[in-house]
């Protein structure tokens, strides 16, 4: 376990309060962040049919796969007992499974679900609302106890920001005319593996030339000419958090437009962190972004978002939400981990500049958690 049990513990006091102030009788974790969150349990296992029951009482109890038995005694506050495993023979409903222990635990009032996770597909979901009639959509009850980071859970923030820095230095020093993108790539996570971290919440992204427009990951490799333009967006990650970053690196001498381009991802991203601070409006500060990027006559090439929160997430996005985008209403809190990214597309003449990392929000504003400063990163 990456945390002592009695920070657990006060976790799941948190959540039985949040879930008796919802009227709940228990609630039904199906997304493996609030899974990791309320106990430890770290596993990929949340592909198939698992749900970690609370319930109002304080119980807490496991219903999973065999193959994560010992996973969850590893890894997790649970002992063998709270650990229930559902028989996979063919034609069996693990919905029907899941009612029959909530039966067993005597759990038979208002029951929450986490229906907004990859730990759910709509297959699943539709055998558990079949089954278990009148559940009650709860994604939020857990999501907002974790938005709020623990002083421990900063620790591994501030580390994963380490991992990410180590990791932009990596690419730096990898990139010149000519490299293949995939030393890049093995250098920027080899940083991170060597550092003691994880596996991100998605890959690495990357993209060069044309393919520097993109904001996603997709397969395949060039190498760099003589005169590029290289999009990197990661996130060093430790015990499952994260701090990304963002950068877009110019092989060659940089132009005038990559010049200003540059120059207004710098106001924006200080504007951006000026309005992040307790009580903030985060539409406020999409609003700070935007407003920097229209006044350069960029409007066209930025993005619906400029930011999200950070956290404990798994596969398949490290987004960990909310985001930052036009008119959301949601405060903002001291003690939340934030990505901001300012992110420039323009098609017109298909140039690309990004410039991004993680803040952390304190009493009188923010923190940058990255120390590499903001200026433009070029190689020749």
């Amino acid at each position: 376990m990456r945390f002592k049990k009695d920070e657990y513990l006060s976790r799941q006091n948190k959540a039985i309060q949040s879930i008796k102030s919802s009227g709940l009788d228990a609630l039904l974790m199906f997304a493996p962040e609030s899974q990791y969150w309320i106990c430890g349990y770290d596993t990929f296992g949340f592909a198939m049919f698992q749900c970690l029951i609370l319930d109002s009482k304080g119980g807490l109890n496991l219903l999973t796969r065999s193959p994560d038995l010992r996973q969850a005694l590893y890894t997790s506050t649970l002992s063998e007992p709270e650990i229930h495993i559902w028989n996979e023979i063919e034609g069996i409903n693990p919905a029907e499974e899941l009612l029959k222990l909530l039966n067993e635990l005597d759990i038979s009032g208002k029951i929450g679900f986490e229906g907004q996770s990859a730990g759910l597909t709509d297959f699943n979901g539709q055998l558990l609302r079949n089954t278990i009639p009148n559940l009650v959509e709860s994604s939020n009850l857990i999501r907002s106890l974790r938005r709020i980071k623990s002083a421990n859970e900063i620790k591994m923030h501030r580390q994963a920001a380490i991992l990410s820095d180590d990791a932009l230095d990596a690419a730096v020093n990898s990139t010149s005319p000519g490299t293949f993108e995939g030393d890049i790539l093995a250098e920027m996570q080899g940083a991170v593996f060597r550092g003691g971290g994880d596996y991100a919440g998605n890959e690495f992204i990357i993209g060069s030339g044309k393919g520097a427009l993109l904001c996603r990951y997709y397969s395949g490799r060039r190498h760099l000419d003589p005169e590029d333009q290289l999009t990197l967006e990661w996130s060093g990650a430790f015990a499952r958090y994260h701090a990304a970053m963002m950068r877009t690196i110019i092989i060659g001498k940089p132009t005038d437009s990559q010049k200003r381009m540059h120059a207004a991802c710098l106001e924006a991203i200080e504007a951006c962190e000026d309005k992040i601070f307790p009580n903030a409006l985060m539409g406020d500060v999409f609003n700070a972004h935007s407003e920097v990027f229209d006044k350069y006559g960029l409007s066209h090439a930025r993005l619906q978002a400029c930011g999200y929160g950070m956290g404990a997430v798994f596969n398949p996005i490290w987004v960990d939400f909310p985001m930052f985008y036009e008119g959301n209403p949601l405060k903002i809190s001291s003690g939340q981990v934030f990505f901001l990214h300012m992110i420039l597309m323009d098609d017109r003449t298909s140039t690309a500049m990004t410039l991004g990392h993680s803040v952390l929000v304190k009493k009188n504003g923010i923190e940058r958690l990255s120390r590499h400063n903001l200026d433009l990163i070029y190689v020749t």
